[in-house]
């Protein structure tokens, strides 16, 4: 499993790609960590997962909010219900749930086993994010007006 979640990896990502690993990324396994990072291509931004081992991970957050090409993203291991900027229809993506917690909003779990056990790109959740219903929180300005 682990080769061909690699091997995956690979296949998308290269040594210039930024990726965004929302955590859980050795299963507490200390002693993997840098055998498999250093398997795998490009620059990785780690959020720390329930089961990443406290000693790697410990100055490592659980969440981060960043904008990519004017889009506000929140990343967080776990999925929220609410999220900043969500009220705007920002975007959240999440982990830990292995594709069994279904999406509210601009919401989408971005772990491999909820995608075919491949990373997910940028392009790939901005095409998706087209297709997912306006947040439920979303403020409608022109309603708040009258």
């Amino acid at each position: 499993m682990d080769n061909t979640i690699i091997d995956n990896w690979n296949s998308k990502v290269t040594n210039e790609d930024k990726v965004y690993h929302l955590g859980d990324f050795t299963f507490k396994n200390r002693f993997g960590f840098e055998n498999y990072v250093k398997r795998l291509n490009g620059e990785i931004i780690f959020l720390r997962g329930d089961h990443d081992h406290k000693k790697i991970f410990k100055d490592v957050p659980h969440l981060l909010n960043l904008k990519i090409d004017g889009q506000s993203l929140t990343l967080c291991h776990w999925c929220m219900r609410v999220w900043r900027k969500s009220h705007f229809n920002a975007w959240h993506l999440y982990g830990h749930s292995h594709g069994m917690l279904p999406p509210i909003g601009k919401s989408w779990d971005v772990g491999v086993d909820n995608n075919g056990f491949h990373p997910v790109s940028f392009t790939e959740i901005w095409n998706l994010m087209q297709t997912r219903p306006n947040n439920p929180n979303m403020v409608k300005f022109d309603e708040k007006r009258q």
